[in-house]
This record gives structure tokens, C-alpha cells and sequence, in this order.
């Protein structure tokens, strides 16, 4: 078996194989410099890794696919030929997707993938047509979101590993349903990182919130772009995994004239291309452009959608009244920036951001942007568990204001995606928790979150501790709650409501300039037109009567029971209700 590693500014390189080692020699080929080969027997499970220079502890392969005693111990050597699922992916085009965010540790108690396969059926019933699942590349201790990885071409071993992120994608696709995954380029975590000494993975040209910015654009980039690149590719080929959520992507310090993302598309959209199946990449960008979505032929980054915070931010000030930070722009008045989020994707398409004290964001050509360019959710696991509690919206929110954000979601012109849980009105929070094995981190993470919202006016106690392992188990999902009372209507609305768009492709067409919006600021009622279909929403306690513009149609599905429109095209709406109409 082939042995390598790329690391440009070491002097010698051994291969420490089980009890043996290996001297690696230089590859010769011109265009591998940097990188040190070596053959050596081995099996899968076996253990390896890499002495640099006059190092007496042999380090994790950067590249390896399995670490079993996590990212400070020996990588494993894995055969992935008995772990390819046998079951194709359903291939459901973006167009067409209704996502479902999940947490691994958290989904389930047990917080496993094979304890998640159990719950897939529920899944199923619901309807939704993705899994996204977040991060799952391993990090130190064994609880944490995720998003502090430190080996980009890993499992996380408490998850389960290769062998159970397989048996995962395999049940997913046998029950119909595609999988997306979270993935993290823009930075390591702080612990378990030991990229540096293999070579200039990390830059001081940038920085980032994280600190050194990884290199993307400093000498030795090419390698470091291949690396991230082969990881992406990875996860799709080797788990044939459907599509990767990028995490915030305006977060990769990149001057480059063809940027890393531009990069990682063209090879995404060639690996589609290979194996004929509809691979996508969805970005987390914060900067309201357009152009991350916007095809590569036409100036674009060329990828395939992304998260749209503008339509949250809306939805959750008209919801909710919150107006503090990034809300303060929306709050002003939250069903007019909703209807604009609605029509036009963005909220700051060039406009004044009080948060960033600046102008902010592109308008999208409503003409030539498809509305599946953008995804569109009610809650996220950032939304949430970036709180100072953890608090979810069915926390504050009657029933009748879930149902009508659901309404909002699903039957909007973006691709819809849900937060595990959302679909029956979770009790249980989802906070902000770790596991990190080293005191003065662990220490340093405590304090920081209780200093940040402190500035903010939370008292110190009222902020859940990361390291107690009783905020992770609070945070995971209570699977009894969808049968209990209270619970059960706002899952068949969920369902209904899904239903409803994999039904009618008016819910489904592309054509965000056909959109069309009406609302009353002060009454806190609006409705838009998706073709022949109308959705209806109030969100205020009081009745409405709202004209629909035309006669002729009757009514699909309603939260609270509602009359059918008269001759005139009106209709009366119950306070906190929502109601979708078709021909």
C-alpha cells in the first residue's frame, strides 16, 4: 500500500506503521513537490502516522479517513469498498427539496447515526426530502456542535465513524431521502489542529474571528485548496453523499483571481457530471450578494443556493417583535422587509445596515435568478443556538404563530429547510454546548460565552454552562413529545404543509419575479400569489378580512377553520391563522 503526505518544509519524513517505521523519500514527479511517499503492508484497521523531522511522536495523517482515538491519536487505514452504500440517492433536484437540519449528538439521546436511522421513518412521514446533516468531522471530547473540526477528512468516532456515517446515507437513500453535509473550510478548531507542522495550511496575510486565516491565496496554496477540495469530493463520492452546506463562506480570506469557491464548484459540477447525479453546494454568506450564486459563465461563483438570513431576520421580527442587534433594520417594519424578502430575496440589497454601520448587499435580478438559489427557514441551529438560552421560538410563540411561520416557510418561493424538532413545536432547547478536554479551554469557552452576553444584560448564571454535560442533554430531542397534546396538530400542519408543496408546482416554480405581495403594517396580515395558489397569513391576535384579488378559488388547507371566499374574492382570517388557497 501507497503511503503520502505533503510537507513542503520538513527535512525527513518516516512512516510509523503499527510497531514500524518507514522512511518516506521525496516524490520525484515536478509536479509533487512537497510530498513524501513510502510502501509499506497494511490492512484495513491498521494504525499509522507521520514522524517529522526528529519528532518522537508520530502525528495524525492529515488526509486520514478515520481517527478511532480521536484527532490526537494514530490515524486508521480503512477500506471503503464494503462501506459504499448500495442504494442510489433519490436524486430530488434543489428545485424540488424541502431540507431538514439535524445534529447527530443531539437528534437522539443516544446521539449516534444508527440511533438516527431509527428515527428516519418520522422523517419519511413528514415528508421533507433531505437530511442536512451538521458537521460530523471529529473533534476533541465526545459532545459539541461541531463547527470546532480539526480533520476535514474524518468521521467523528463517537458518532459512529466511517463505518456508521455509511450505514446512515444507505438508510437515508433506501427511505427515499437525499443527505446534504455541513461542512467547515474557513477555519480548525483550536485543539486537535495539527496541520501546522506539516506545512502552511494557515496564513497571517488574513485573519479571521478564528485567527490565522486558512491559505488560500499565500504561497503553498495550491495544496492547501486541493486538500479542502479533495475533502469536499470526498464526502460525496466515497458516502455518496448528495450535497455539502458550506459554512460561511465570507469567511474565506481569498484574493485569488479564481477563487477557492469558484474551484470547489467546477470540480462539484464535474463530479456530477461523472456520476450522473445531481450533486449541489449550498453557502452560508452573510454578504447579501448575489453573485455567490450566480452561474461561473456569467461572472458568478457558480454555486447552486444559499442560506438566506434576510427572510429569517423578517420572519422573525414579525413574529416575534425583537429588535435588538442584527434585528434592528428588519424590526422597523417587519412585514414590509417580509414582503420585500419575499419578492426580492434580499432585504439589504444595497441599503443601510445599522448593525454593520455601512450599506450592505447587491439586488438579485429577479428575472434570472431562480428562486431555489436561496433557501428559506423559520430556524437554524445558529438562530437558535447562538441565544443566550437557547431558546426556541415555540419557547414565547402560540401555536397559531408557529403554524403561521410553517406557512411562511413552506409555502414561500425559497427552497424550505427546518430545524430538527421545529416540525411539532420542540419543548427542549438547543444551546450552545462542548466538551473540551483541555481545562484552560474549557475555562476559556465558559467564560467568553458569559462575558459576551453579560455586555447584552444576562446575569452570569442565567447562561447555560458549555462544559455541564446537562446542557447537552437538555438539548437533545424528546421523542415522546410528538404524540402528547399540544404537539400533534403542529406536526400534521407540518406535514400538510409539505404535502401541499410537493403537490402543487406553483409552490415549486422557480420564477422569483412572479411573486407577487400584499400587507397591512398595522393590521399584521399578508398574502402572496405563487401562481394560481394564495397564502394568507395574520399574525396579529384579531380577525381580518383580506381581499384576494380574484374569486374562483377555495381553500386547501387552514390552520383555524375558515369559511371559503365569497363571490367578491375576501376572505376572513382568524387572529394567529393561516390559510393557503388554490383554483
Amino acid at each position: 500500500m501507497q503511503f503520502e503526505v505533503w510537507a513542503p518544509q520538513t527535512g525527513r519524513v518516516a512512516l510509523r506503521l503499527n510497531d514500524t517505521a518507514y522512511e518516506m523519500t521525496r516524490d520525484p514527479a515536478p509536479d509533487r513537490a512537497g510530498w513524501w511517499v513510502a510502501e509499506a503492508p497494511a490492512a484495513d484497521g491498521d494504525r499509522y502516522g507521520f514522524l517529522l523531522d526528529d519528532g518522537s511522536r508520530p502525528l495524525p495523517d492529515p488526509r486520514g479517513r478515520r481517527l478511532p482515538d480521536g484527532p490526537d491519536g494514530l490515524s486508521a487505514v480503512i477500506d471503503f469498498t464494503p462501506l459504499h452504500p448500495d442504494t442510489p440517492s433519490p436524486r430530488v433536484p434543489l428545485q424540488d427539496a424541502v431540507l431538514y437540519e439535524l445534529h447527530v449528538g443531539t437528534f437522539t439521546p443516544e446521539g449516534t447515526f444508527d440511533a438516527a436511522v431509527a428515527r428516519l421513518p418520522h422523517l419519511t412521514a413528514l415528508g421533507v426530502t433531505h437530511v442536512e446533516l451538521m458537521p460530523v468531522c471529529p473533534f476533541p471530547g465526545r459532545h459539541g456542535w461541531g463547527y470546532d473540526g480539526v480533520a476535514p477528512w474524518a468521521v467523528h468516532e463517537p458518532y459512529g465513524g466511517p463505518a456508521g456515517l455509511a450505514r446512515f446515507v444507505d438508510a437515508a437513500h433506501a427511505a427515499g431521502l437525499g443527505v446534504v453535509l455541513d461542512v467547515v473550510h474557513n477555519h480548525l478548531g483550536p485543539s486537535g489542529n495539527h496541520l501546522p507542522a506539516f506545512g502552511p495550511y494557515f496564513t497571517d496575510t488574513h485573519h479571521t474571528p478564528w485567527g490565522a486565516a486558512v491559505n488560500l491565496d499565500a504561497p503553498g496554496s495550491d495544496e492547501v485548496r486541493a486538500y479542502f477540495i479533495g475533502s469536499a469530493l470526498a464526502w460525496l463520492r466515497d458516502y455518496r453523499i448528495d450535497g455539502l452546506r458550506l459554512d460561511a463562506v465570507h469567511a474565506l480570506a481569498d484574493g485569488r483571481a479564481l477563487t477557492f469557491l469558484e474551484e470547489l464548484a467546477a470540480a462539484v459540477d464535474g463530479l456530477a457530471a461523472e456520476t450522473a447525479r445531481p450533486l449541489f453546494l449550498i453557502a452560508e454568506s452573510d454578504q447579501c450578494d448575489p453573485r455567490t450564486t450566480t452561474p461561473r459563465g456569467a461572472g458568478g461563483l457558480g454555486l447552486h443556493a444559499q442560506w438566506n438570513d434576510d427572510f429569517h431576520h423578517a420572519l422573525h421580527c414579525a413574529l416575534t417583535g425583537e429588535s435588538q442587534g442584527y434585528y434592528a433594520d428588519f424590526a422597523v417594519a417587519p412585514v414590509a422587509a417580509l414582503a420585500k424578502t419575499l419578492t426580492r430575496a434580499f432585504f439589504h440589497d444595497g441599503t443601510w445596515s445599522s448593525f454593520r454601520g455601512r450599506t450592505h448587499g447587491r439586488p438579485v435580478d429577479r428575472r434570472r435568478t431562480p428562486a431555489h438559489r436561496f433557501v428559506g427557514y423559520t430556524q437554524t441551529h445558529d438562530q437558535i443556538g447562538n441565544r443566550a438560552q437557547g431558546d426556541r421560538l415555540s419557547a414565547t410563540l402560540s401555536p397559531g404563530l408557529l403554524a403561521c411561520a410553517a406557512t411562511l416557510t413552506l409555502t414561500g418561493p425559497f427552497v424550505p429547510m427546518l430545524f430538527m424538532g421545529e416540525e411539532w413545536g420542540a419543548d427542549t432547547p438547543w444551546q450552545y454546548f462542548t466538551d473540551h478536554p483541555d481545562p484552560e479551554l474549557a475555562e476559556a469557552v465558559r467564560t467568553g460565552r458569559r462575558r459576551e452576553f453579560a455586555a447584552h444584560g444576562w446575569k452570569e448564571e442565567e447562561i447555560p454552562d458549555p462544559q455541564d454535560p446537562a446542557t447537552r442533554d437538555r438539548s437533545c430531542l424528546d421523542w415522546d413529545e410528538p404524540e402528547r397534546a399540544g404537539h400533534v396538530r403542529l406536526l400534521e400542519w407540518y406535514r400538510t404543509l409539505v404535502a401541499l408543496r410537493r403537490g402543487h408546482p406553483d409552490l415549486r416554480d422557480p420564477d422569483l419575479g412572479a411573486v407577487r405581495v400584499a400587507y397591512d403594517e398595522e393590521r399584521r396580515w399578508l398574502t402572496f400569489r405563487r401562481g394560481d395558489v394564495r397564502v394568507a397569513v395574520n399574525l396579529s391576535a384579531e380577525p381580518v378580512t383580506i381581499a384576494l384579488g380574484r374569486n374562483g378559488v377555495r381553500v386547501l388547507a387552514a390552520w383555524e377553520p375558515v369559511e371559503q371566499p365569497g363571490g367578491d374574492g375576501r376572505i376572513h382570517v382568524p387572529g394567529e391563522s393561516a390559510v393557503v388557497l388554490g383554483p
